[in-house]
Order: C-alpha cells, then sequence, then structure tokens
C-alpha cells in the first residue's frame, strides 16, 4: 500500500462518481453525474483525492470563500474513504494534507457540514478539533421540493 494525496484534474473529475454514489445513494446518477460537473467548473470548487498508487481511494471536495466570521476559509465536502480503506488512520492522513494543502494557499480555518446520522464523522471531526458552531438548514425550492 502506497497512500499519496494530490488534486484531481478537473478533466478527470468524473473518476469521483463511483466513490460519491456511495455516501449519495439517492441522488440518481445523471444528475449527479450533472451537478460534479458544473461544480468543476466553478473557480471556488477543487476536488482532491487519496490514492492507493493509483487507485483512487478517498475524496473530498474543497470550497474555497471567505466568511466575516472566519475569514478566507474552505469547506470540505463528500469526504468518503473506501469501505476498505477505512480503519487505516488515512482519514487522519487526508485531513492533515487538506490542512497543510489549504494552510500553504493561504486560508485560515475549515469548516464542514455532515449528516446528522453519521456518528462515525462525528467522533472524527471532535477528534480532529473541530467544534460545532451552528447548524445548517436546507430548503429545496425545485417545483418537486425533493432533496436529491
Amino acid at each position: 500500500m502506497s497512500i499519496n494525496f494530490r488534486a484531481i484534474n478537473k478533466d478527470e473529475i468524473l473518476s469521483i462518481l463511483p466513490l460519491l454514489h456511495k455516501a449519495n445513494t439517492t441522488t440518481p446518477h445523471d444528475i449527479l453525474k450533472e451537478r460534479v460537473l458544473e461544480m468543476a467548473t466553478y473557480n471556488n470548487y477543487e476536488c482532491v483525492g487519496v490514492f492507493d498508487n493509483d487507485k483512487l481511494i478517498g475524496i473530498s471536495g474543497l470550497w474555497y470563500s471567505v466568511r466575516h466570521y472566519s475569514g478566507r476559509s474552505v469547506e470540505p465536502d463528500h469526504v468518503i474513504i473506501d469501505d476498505a480503506y477505512r480503519g487505516k488512520n488515512i482519514g487522519k492522513q487526508f485531513f492533515s494534507w487538506i490542512y497543510e494543502y489549504t494552510k500553504s494557499k493561504g486560508y485560515e480555518a475549515i469548516e464542514l457540514n455532515t449528516y446528522t446520522g453519521n456518528r462515525k464523522s462525528h467522533k472524527f471531526y471532535y477528534n480532529e478539533g473541530f467544534e460545532i458552531y451552528g447548524f445548517h438548514f436546507v430548503k429545496v425550492i425545485r417545483d418537486d421540493q425533493k432533496f436529491y
């Protein structure tokens, strides 16, 4: 096992779909693909990956912004480590890399959301020094009002 971390080029962004489907089982494939392709066009979005040699085994989107309460911040999104690689300290290594990578770009804070039912992630983020600062609310304004 040779673990390494790097940004995923925009022209290879669809390589994240198999892992993304593991975390997002409700969004239809065609819609998920369309959204990922659109996200990759934004200047404030980047996807980074964990690789075992050349095999993609983990991902995190990074959304860059400036917030009045935290300054230049980055939000890890859709953080996933393949099931076969969990429990091997790879998530901790990945976040250490993300901290250094984004800090080297001049970012000052990291904030994120996690699903309320994902208790394992809560423990992980607490152990990483994250604190609950607020609640994340979502309202779907599409005509079907469904969340997917």
